[in-house]
């Protein structure tokens, strides 16, 4: 049996796992996200790939997806959606996070897809970005609209406050100019009856700050008049359907059906339109934009106003004149519009006519209208007070979203009216098709002619597409010369303006010069436009009338009576009657605004939505082929999928494209910096090739770069994405090992320091000793040993040891801390015998002097305390002159007598006591000690030296002899050198590799010089991407150079006689390490010696050898010793007096008082002012042992209060600092300072060199030997202060 392939076992594995899921029973399988996106493909979902490209064939993908719930299709990047007129749950939340961060080709095609682009765009190549919906009424261009506002709001960011409001207000401008801009028409239950140009603004940071809308020819017709089966806007119905009682109390409101401007077409009530919901979600829309109630109030008060004016209706008199048929409602009016009732009912009936011509030249008359004419003037102002509320209402919104800080970038949506074809199409069609065919040109441009004509100058291979230009129809409507629609029924207008029929004829008359357009054909009182569309017969009644839009003088001088201020500010502009030049008509104001509109465009990157209605009925089960198939032909979806085949589908000039994707290559980019030196041509070639695109997706033409498929521009973007995730890892990993190369190098400071900051302290104690008996005793050998340390508790008193307890048992210390413990012997004197010297325990604490002595009671030794002596009743302190250990403490006359003390560690208890006592016992040291034995008898003992005593002294019968010693003058040895231990290097992680003077890489391994930063093209200044870290700093690397212990601090002599005249300067530094240097820098082998000629912060210096200047890192690089000056030779120190010598105080004492003693005796006071000498660091073991004084846990936390705060020993394994960043070459002159910026390597990091130690005796440096030690940046550590003092003392010599 053969065994199963890999697929094979996975697939059964699989069907096994599902088998195991799916028979559990009430387990729930987990969900996959997956399964969103891996719904069963219908059809094609971009248009592009279509084996057959024919009307037909994309008719039947369209139906297919339709049918299958699938709306969207691609054709490129541009999206055609057919309306469902259904809810497919397809713009929820879950469904737009889907999109976020995604592009086209990731996710199935959506309207949140394109709103994606157009963001991401906007915020990656800093261009203003806008999305055309274009399409026939009823095919979802608001809804559409709608959903890319939504997108935007949800992933555009801001947590600001700020921000957050121009959400709201952008959302919220939907339902409230859906209210008063959009309608029920037969073929749209919400059609917008105006045209709507959002501009969104953000800021750098791609949050929304602020937008503006744009308003295009509202349809203020409706308000007056509809077609059966239509609707007059959706406000009207909201407002009379949900008012509350007190709004029906002051305006008078009442239902729907009582007006004629919203009942005479019969359609009231709209399935799936909640009226009263609605008009909920207006108000609460009013509030956020930050209308007042004041403002809301008056809206209303306008709505209710135009409802009232419709209601207004006329009889005709005998005369044929018109008369009111009911005044009551006029009178309301009035009281809406704060006016007087009778001169509501004059400007609704008359006429006030001024004479032009004649000899009456001037006279004005009350000229009275027939019943059409004054319904002509009812109705031509509810739609001048409606349209101007609308206008205002835009104004506000506006004002409330004006961006509060600076604009980097835009966003444009057009949701405007779809082509519109009617039984009966006026006036308002023709403008309505117009800006559709404006919107089609642009299309047309951008996509189509444009594109070809590009691929013909950028000289780019190319198969030309025939299709069908519309500009010819465009010219037809706009153009001045030849006239065109526009123009002749503006010269209509002003040659005929005082009868309406007759204009309407002289402008049946003008358009008989169009006949030779092929797209125009007159056919009397109707004429035919051939719009890509389709064919539209306009008829010409009432056009004229209709492009004049101007409001006669009685109706504005009613408003301007109006004791209404917010129905004043609704007309600000009054017409000049005194003006001879022509007020704009309707097809001037359309004209132009299509022309702004097509500006705004043109100054943003474009993205398509092709909207297709696919059926008149609103079903969302029918797909009318013949119909959808007639929008497929004129919105040219056949010519856009072969131009997108057979075209690029992205191009951008070299500039731009080098500017976005230098970093995907390193021949054009160094560390984030553009560094090619050819042209932006050349690197953009260079970068295509560098990132492995195969040749033919791409072409380089004469100033621009083409893409062929959006695959690849995906591709690069993922790529530049990567890089950034790249350079992010690789600054975390070189940032993590930084931190564990510095918690390394504390680690091994701190362990230096724990071992040996205590034997530090304690060394400053003995030093302190030597100095309290001031070269007058002669000294014990072992008490000079270099490991010697005044340790001071011997016994472990501290420690709580078994021994230590007993005697804080026996001396009752309780908490009091031990200063100094030992075993002594005291000399004891019994009545009939000879003194004798007897065991005893020794504490001394802060405030006395506890002498304990163990005797045996019942067969059990027995600690007691013998005597306790205050500190402050000691007088002095009596010792010889010879090596014994024997010292007495004088109390003066007591009932015991002084006591006399045999310590090995005399000196230290001294030290101790005078330390406690602040420097105010006396320390007397001569040939013979006095001292009381009884109150005032007094006895002497003499010191004999006796070279037969073999160890230690004898005590007899008042004479001790001792064998001699070392001389008084004696220091304590320096430390012995410990035994090397093994340096460990610190080489963990990937970025510190070993490396140095012993261990050079291979040249291989050197990292490549860098290059110099250029200028990106079409810039000035070099600009890097990617922000480099700052060179090595040179503190820290001083901070890592081994420094030589300070010598002892010597004795004071004599001043030096007068220096000789001062040699010129120059500082020469010696090469630690061999450098290969490369072009513009200075090779060096190691102790090559060169001077100095320029010091620099990014850690090179320019230095001469031989003549020849370069540059070299300056941690490679250690100071020469200037020549060291000859000093006369000290005096011998003079013999010490016969009297007191001062002696020095201890640390921080204040003055003593001098205590006097014998003649023969030498004392010594203390001296508040003398400070002990710091002794000599870095005394840790090399392979980081514990010294051989290192104490235990609680003896060092009793120390540490002593340890100074500041002090930072150098580290005696610290390694040599890294080659600090090399100047950039290009390569620059000779001697010439490099420019700053980012520090590229050079070579490998060398390896960490052993610390060296002086041997121990080293001989003291002479007077000027020493370097002075660099400083660390911030801190000094102890070394550094230590040799700083040591240089300072030998200086003052």
């Amino acid at each position: 049996m053969q065994a199963p392939s890999k697929k094979a076992g996975k697939k059964g594995g699989a069907a096994a796992a599902s088998k195991k899921a799916g028979g559990a029973v009430g387990k729930v399988a987990k969900a996959d996200w997956k399964e969103g996106f891996k719904k069963k493909q219908v059809g094609v979902s971009d248009m592009t790939l279509l084996t057959t490209i024919t009307n037909e064939a994309i008719n039947e993908n369209l139906e297919k997806r339709w049918k299958n719930g699938e709306i969207y299709t691609y054709i490129g990047a541009v999206l055609i959606s057919v309306n469902p007129f259904r809810d497919l749950g397809i713009y929820t939340d879950e469904v737009l996070q889907k999109y976020k961060g995604k592009n086209r080709l990731e996710v199935p095609p959506h309207v949140f897809a394109i709103a994606e682009s157009a963001y991401y765009n906007m915020n990656a190549y800093h261009e203003n970005q806008c999305v055309i919906i274009s399409g026939e009424s009823g095919a979802g261009k608001t809804e559409a609209a709608k959903r890319i506002m939504q997108y935007i709001a949800a992933v555009s960011g801001g947590q600001d406050s700020s921000i957050q409001e121009i959400k709201d207000m952008v959302l919220a401008t939907n339902p409230l100019l859906e209210s008063f801009g959009c309608a029920k028409t037969l073929r749209n239950n919400n059609s917008s009856r105006h045209g709507k140009y959002l501009e969104i603004m953000f800021n750098d940071h791609g949050e929304p700050i602020g937008a503006q809308i744009t308003n295009y020819l509202l349809e203020k017709g409706r308000v007056v008049g509809q077609v059966e089966n239509e609707r007059n806007f959706h406000i009207f119905y909201q407002f009379t359907k949900a008012a509350s009682d007190a709004q029906r109390e002051a305006f008078g409101l009442q239902t729907p059906d009582a007006y004629a401007y919203t009942s005479l077409s019969n359609c009231l009530d709209v399935p799936g339109i909640d009226d009263v919901h609605d008009f909920s979600e207006t108000i609460k829309a009013m509030q956020v934009i930050g209308l007042s109630d004041y403002e809301q109030n008056e809206i209303l008060r306008m709505l209710a106003t135009i409802l009232w004016l419709g209601n207004v209706q006329y009889t005709e008199k005998d005369d044929g004149n018109a008369e009111i048929a009911d005044t009551s409602v006029t009178d309301f009016v009035a009281y809406l519009m704060e006016v007087d009732a009778a001169q509501v009912q004059r400007a609704l009936t008359t006429k006030i006519m001024e004479t032009q011509r004649g000899g009456r030249r001037g006279s004005v008359y009350d000229v009275p209208l027939n019943p059409a004419q004054a319904s002509a003037g009812r109705d031509a102002l509810a739609k001048a007070i409606y349209n101007n509320l609308f206008e205002w209402i835009v104004s506000k919104i506006n004002t409330s979203m004006k961006p509060r800080t600076a604009t980097a970038q835009l966003i444009g949506i057009l949701d405007i009216f779809g082509f519109e074809i009617f039984e009966d199409n006026s006036f308002e069609q023709l403008c309505i098709n117009y800006v559709n065919e404006k919107l089609q040109q642009i299309f047309i441009e951008l996509t189509l002619k444009t594109e070809q004509e590009e691929y013909v100058r950028e000289q780019i291979k190319w198969t030309p597409i025939k299709y069908f230009n519309n500009k010819i129809v465009c010219d037809l409507i706009e153009e001045k010369r030849p006239p065109g629609i526009f123009a002749a029924l503006n010269d209509a207008c002003a040659t005929a303006h005082a009868d309406p029929a007759a204009a309407d004829n002289s402008f049946v008359q003008r358009m008989s010069m169009l006949s030779s357009n092929p797209h125009f054909e007159a056919r009397g009182a109707q004429f035919l436009v051939r719009h890509y569309a389709g064919d539209v017969m306009y008829n010409v009644a009432g056009m004229t009338d209709k492009n004049k839009d101007v409001l006669v003088k009685d109706l504005l001088d009613l408003i301007g009576s109006s004791g209404n201020d917010f129905l004043q500010g609704l007309f600000p502009d009054r017409p000049d009657p005194n003006s001879k030049k022509r007020p704009p008509t309707a097809s001037d104001r359309i004209k132009a605004s299509a022309g702004a509109l097509v500006e705004n465009l043109m100054r943003a990157q474009p993205s398509y939505i092709r909207t297709i209605k696919p059926n008149q009925n609103r079903s969302s089960t029918e797909y009318d082929t013949k119909a959808v198939l007639h929008q497929v032909k004129y919105l040219g979806l056949q010519e856009n999928i072969r131009v997108r085949r057979a075209g690029f589908a992205y191009r951008n000039t070299f500039e731009k494209m080098v500017e976005r994707f230098y970093l995907l290559s390193p021949a054009t980019s160094y560390a984030g910096e553009y560094i090619w030196q050819g042209d932006a041509k050349s690197a953009c070639e260079r970068i295509l090739i560098d990132t492995g695109i195969a040749r033919e997706e791409w072409q380089m033409g004469v100033t621009k770069a083409f893409i062929k498929n959006p695959e690849t521009l995906f591709a690069l973007e993922t790529m530049r994405d990567r890089y950034w995730h790249n350079m992010a890892a690789r600054i975390q990993r070189a940032w993590r090992n930084y931190m564990r190369y510095k918690h390394e190098c504390a680690r091994r400071i701190q362990r230096f320091w724990k071992n040996n900051k205590e034997g530090i302290e304690y060394a400053k104690i003995r030093d302190y000793g030597h100095q309290i008996l001031a070269g007058r005793k002669e000294r014990r050998r072992f008490s000079l040993l270099g490991y010697r340390r005044f340790m001071g508790d011997y016994l472990d008193i501290n420690g709580k040891s078994a021994l230590g307890e007993e005697l804080i048992e026996a001396c009752g210390l309780g908490r009091d801390k031990v200063t100094f413990s030992s075993r002594a012997q005291i000399l004891v004197s019994k009545f009939g015998r000879s003194s004798k010297p007897s065991p005893r325990f020794l504490v001394l604490t802060d405030k006395a002097l506890y002498i304990a002595v163990t005797n045996a009671k019942d067969g059990q030794a027995v600690t007691t305390l013998e005597r306790k002596i205050p500190l402050i009743t000691i007088k002095s302190i009596s010792m010889s002159n010879l090596r014994d250990d024997w010292l007495v403490l004088n109390l003066g006359p007591t009932e015991e007598g002084d006591p006399i003390i045999s310590c090995i560690f005399k000196t230290e208890l001294t030290t101790h006591i005078l330390r406690l006592t602040q420097g105010s016992v006396s320390v007397l040291i001569g040939p013979t000690i006095t001292y009381n034995k009884k109150k005032e008898k007094k006895a002497e003992i003499k010191f004999i030296k006796d070279e037969t005593v073999q160890r230690g002294d004898m005590y007899k019968s008042h004479t001790v002899h001792v064998p001699s010693g070392e001389p008084p003058t004696s220091q304590s040895k320096p430390p012995p050198r410990p035994k090397e231990g093994v340096v460990r290097p610190i080489t963990q992680g990937k970025l510190l590799r070993k490396g140095g003077p012993s261990d050079r890489p291979a040249p291989s391994a050197a990292s490549r010089p860098k290059p110099a930063a250029q200028p990106l093209p079409g810039k000035s200044t070099p600009a890097a991407a990617v922000k480099p870290p700052a060179a090595t700093s040179s503190t820290a690397s001083a901070s890592s150079v081994p420094r030589a212990p300070p010598p002892p601090p010597g004795r004071a002599a004599a001043p030096p006689p007068p220096p000789p005249p001062p040699e010129p300067e120059v500082e020469l530094y010696k090469a630690k390490y061999p450098f290969q240097g490369q072009e513009g820098e200075m090779t060096l082998q190691k102790d090559d010696i060169v001077e100095l000629v320029e010091k620099d912060d990014n850690g090179w210096w320019l230095v001469k050898k031989d003549g020849v200047e370069g540059w070299a890192p300056n941690n490679y690089l250690e100071l020469v010793p200037p020549k060291p000056k000859v000093a006369a030779p000290p005096p011998p120190p003079p013999p010490p007096p016969a009297g007191k010598r001062p002696i020095p105080s201890a640390p921080g004492a204040p003055a003593a008082p001098k205590v006097g003693g014998g003649t023969p005796l030498k004392s010594v006071s203390a001296d508040p002012s003398a400070k002990p000498v710091a002794v000599f660091p870095g005394m840790a073991a090399g392979n980081g042992s514990a010294a051989p004084w290192k104490r235990n846990a609680s003896a060092a936390e009793s120390s540490a209060e002593s340890t100074p705060a500041g002090s930072r020993p150098g580290s005696s394994l610290a390694p040599k600092p890294p080659v600090a960043a090399k100047p950039k070459p290009g390569p620059p002159p000779l001697a010439s300072k490099p420019a700053p910026g980012a520090p590229p390597k050079v070579g490998a990091k060398p390896p960490i060199p052993a610390a060296s130690r002086p041997a121990a005796g080293a001989p003291k440096p002479k007077i000027g030997g020493a370097a002075k030690p660099a400083a660390v940046g911030g801190q000094m550590d102890l070394a550094a202060a230590l040799a700083k003092r040591a240089q300072r003392i030998a200086e003052d010599e």
